[in-house]
């Protein structure tokens, strides 16, 4: 399974980054980086991400 990011509906709140942070930063600029795409074996952190996130930029495919 993938995380996949919607970069242009991010807005750089930082909560995913915080709920998983083994698979995602924050950059200098606030952009989120996606450490970790495929997430198999982080899957329970990355959907704590997803979850987390207050403009829904995040998913799982």
């Amino acid at each position: 399974m993938k995380i996949i990011l919607d970069r242009p509906r991010c807005e750089g709140h930082g909560l995913c980054e915080e709920a998983a942070p083994q698979l995602m930063h924050l950059d200098d600029d606030g952009e989120l980086v996606l450490d970790v795409e495929t997430v198999d074996a982080e899957l329970d952190a990355a959907k704590a991400a997803v979850r987390v996130c207050p403009v829904a930029a995040l998913r799982i495919a």
